[in-house]
């Protein structure tokens, strides 16, 4: 990765530690996993078999979760991934417990809906397919991943390939959104968008940035000099991808790793939509659930908001807002009293989501 020059200021430790926090973006939240006791799982013990399939030069492996008591094909849900290196379950190294993705299979189980999640390149079993560990991925990549679970999915014996839906978490939101346009096959009766971006990407970690930064300099781990020229820095690196320039050689290392080469592609292509104009631009008539947490430290409710006024353009009918009161990124239970559990394992998955996704795919199929 890119560095500075040997005059540069030192970096301490804990300035470094501060901004890999704020790099893990969308995959982070509110607590590291590591329970020893384990909160109760939701939804059904579902039926599941591995899979793989193809995308490109690359073999994708996922697991295809059925209804215990299936009787016949049923509808089906492909379940798309937050940003990083997040797995089929939802997890990733900053949030080992997580199970975001297990999690909403189960729920899935339950109201008799058949699930596919894979692991995207850069997770789990499919690691880095075909292709370098330092290899560029872009979004296109990412896109053409999701197509190609969509058509393994709706060409399984067990699933009815009418009855389907797109359920986008945090960055897999944006996916959802625009599955209608990407997707080969047959079109989505309908999306669930569960803690969705509403604003362009590139703002979206300028604002979890600053958050981050304010935070470690208010708790005495960075000096406020430190985190202007980090924010200074962050925001001319966007400016320029914005303007379809490279990223600055001589960022702090930190950053780099956000802003650096490798994601720099990615970054500048998802940064191009915007949620609020996909989510208008949507199939009239196509209903839409979307989840978020009120403890969500990553996407705020102002951003939801701006969301759902896209959805709700030109009258489009079957649009429902459920807030998860009490609920993080990952949709667990977040108290932040002292002495609360922390650790994802621990924290019940909220009883609040399940009611919420069985109801609108009652509704929608």
């Amino acid at each position: 990765m890119p560095s500075r020059s040997s005059v540069a200021p030192t970096r301490s430790p804990l300035r470094a530690a501060a901004v890999a926090a704020a790099a893990a973006l969308l995959a982070s939240g509110c607590g590291p996993g590591g329970g020893a006791e384990g909160a109760a799982p939701p939804g059904a013990d579902p039926v599941e078999q591995e899979v793989s399939f193809t995308s490109g030069p690359d073999t994708l492996h996922g697991t295809l979760a059925l209804p215990p008591d299936a009787d016949g094909p049923v509808p089906g849900v492909l379940i798309v991934s937050g940003s990083g290196p997040t797995d089929r379950d939802g997890n990733a190294p900053a949030r080992p417990d997580a199970d975001t993705n297990l999690n909403f299979a189960r729920v899935l189980a339950e109201a008799g809906a058949a699930s596919l999640r894979y692991d995207k390149l850069g997770s789990g079993e499919t690691g880095a397919g075909s292709r370098d560990e330092d290899a560029v991925v872009g979004f296109d990549d990412f896109e053409a991943q999701v197509a190609a679970a969509y058509a393994e999915l709706a060409a399984r014996p067990e699933v009815d390939p009418s009855r389907l839906l797109v359920l986008g978490h945090s960055e897999g939101a944006l996916f959802a959104l625009r599955s209608p346009e990407a997707l080969d096959g047959p079109e989505p009766a309908g999306l669930v968008l569960a803690a969705p971006p509403g604003t362009r990407y590139l703002d979206l970690i300028d604002r979890q940035l600053t958050g981050q930064l304010r935070r470690a300099e208010a708790q005495g781990g960075m000096e406020q000099s430190d985190a202007e020229e980090l924010l200074s820095d962050a925001r001319v690196s966007t400016a320029r991808l914005r303007a379809g320039e490279d990223p600055p050689e001589d960022l702090d290392p930190a950053l780099a790793g956000l802003f650096g080469e490798q994601n720099a592609e990615f970054l500048r292509e998802i940064d191009a939509l915007d949620p609020k104009e996909l989510a208008s631009d949507l199939p009239e008539g196509m209903p839409a659930l979307v989840l978020w947490g009120t403890e969500d430290s990553q996407v705020d409710g102002a951003e939801v908001d701006r969301l759902v006024q896209g959805l709700e353009e030109g009258g489009r009918p079957g649009v429902e807002r459920v807030d998860i009161e009490g609920a993080d990124h990952v949709f667990r239970e977040y108290d932040d009293s002292p002495g609360a559990v922390v650790p994802d394992a621990d924290r019940p998955f909220a009883d609040e989501v399940s009611p919420a996704v069985e109801d609108f795919l009652d509704r929608t199929l």
